[in-house]
């Protein structure tokens, strides 16, 4: 495990992220939110400035979760939904999709719960994340939108990773670059 760390702001604060080496050439800067509030809430303010007009967000379990909540709270407690990772025993007519995220060494499945579904259908949907990267984790969470009958109108995310930062049809606040095996940022 390295111990080098990579400095960068993000919603006017000033955070140290740990390089986790993914291959022999490549590393990643490890985003993780959970346990900071004060970025948390930094960040839902400013990715809502930027918010498309929409009726619901969503994100994935589980990093996008505690933005997704300040984001929902910030904007009076509006409803927002969840695809899970596991089809839990209270969901019903669940919709699944399969998903291989950068951070996860196998294939994994997003479900969503089938009252959830229905509650998109027709709706102004954006998607939220931490973090997006090979664009995988919002493939599957487009294909479980357009299957409820959702309108996909806006994709968010705090950072946009590598080659995720060149995307016209996402929005987020800062670009983390790929780094390699020394720790340099690719560009």
């Amino acid at each position: 495990m390295s111990n080098m760390v990579y400095k960068m702001n993000i919603a006017g604060l000033d955070r140290e992220l740990p390089l986790c080496p993914i291959s022999d050439k490549l590393m990643i800067g490890a985003f993780v939110i959970f346990g900071d509030p004060q970025l948390t809430t930094a960040c839902a303010r400013q990715l809502l400035e930027r918010c498309p007009d929409h009726d619901v967000l969503i994100t994935a379990e589980s990093k996008g979760i505690p933005l997704i909540c300040e984001m929902a709270r910030l904007n009076g407690n509006a409803r927002y939904a969840l695809a899970r990772k596991s089809a839990k025993l209270y969901m019903k007519d669940v919709l699944s999709v399969e998903v291989r995220s950068i951070t996860t060494d196998h294939k994994q499945t997003l479900f969503l719960d089938g009252g959830d579904a229905a509650y998109l259908k027709g709706k102004r949907v954006v998607i939220v994340d931490d973090v997006i990267s090979t664009g995988e984790s919002l493939r599957a969470l487009e294909k479980l939108v357009e299957r409820a009958g959702g309108n996909i109108v806006g994709r968010m995310a705090i950072l946009a990773e590598g080659d995720a930062a060149r995307r016209e049809d996402i929005i987020y606040l800062e670009k983390l670059p790929l780094f390699d095996s020394d720790g340099r940022p690719i560009d």
